[in-house]
């Protein structure tokens, strides 16, 4: 009887946290991509993608690449689900989001693909590791960028002006 009881506990549960992981996804239209790490969704929202970091747009020609390597995953009017971390916005009040189109998990594929590094910000690191993996085996394949030189001035490192950018 106790085992039964517990069970139904352990049940009732993981219903619970599964209506709560539902209730705090989201989901989007694509409205317009600004680079290779945020977008618009229709309704106005912007939202950046957790744990990458893609060139930026005066990071040329990498930053161009890098927003049109994430406009053919995320093309206007896609739909789009939105998981969220521990942090629900950045400083910029952008909503920070893993991004997930059907089963891909657009943020890692960017990493993997060669258009952004991981750029790890605790406490968003629900899927740091998974993203690590994705960069190691886009650097190792010489994927993307990685092919062009594209991060040997890395984003964080250019908007602090530690480098150039240049092909």
């Amino acid at each position: 009887m106790r085992f039964a009881l517990l069970m139904l506990a352990a049940a009732t549960l993981g219903c619970a946290a599964r209506r709560q992981e539902t209730r705090t996804q989201d989901s989007c239209i694509v409205g317009r991509v600004a680079d290779g790490d945020s977008f618009r969704c229709a309704d106005g929202r912007r939202v950046r993608l957790i744990g990458i970091d893609s060139p930026e747009s005066q990071q040329q020609p990498y930053g161009a690449r890098a927003r049109i390597a994430l406009l053919e995953m995320l093309p206007s009017g896609a739909a789009v689900r939105l998981e969220p971390d521990v942090a629900p916005t950045d400083r910029y009040g952008r909503r920070l989001a893993y991004v997930w189109v059907g089963p891909v998990l657009v943020n890692e594929a960017m990493v993997r693909d060669g258009w952004a590094v991981l750029y790890t910000t605790p406490p968003n690191v629900k899927y740091a590791e998974r993203l690590s993996r994705a960069q190691n085996e886009a650097r190792a394949r010489g994927a993307g960028l990685w092919s062009q030189r594209g991060f040997e001035c890395l984003p964080n490192d250019f908007r602090s002006k530690r480098c150039v950018s240049s092909p």
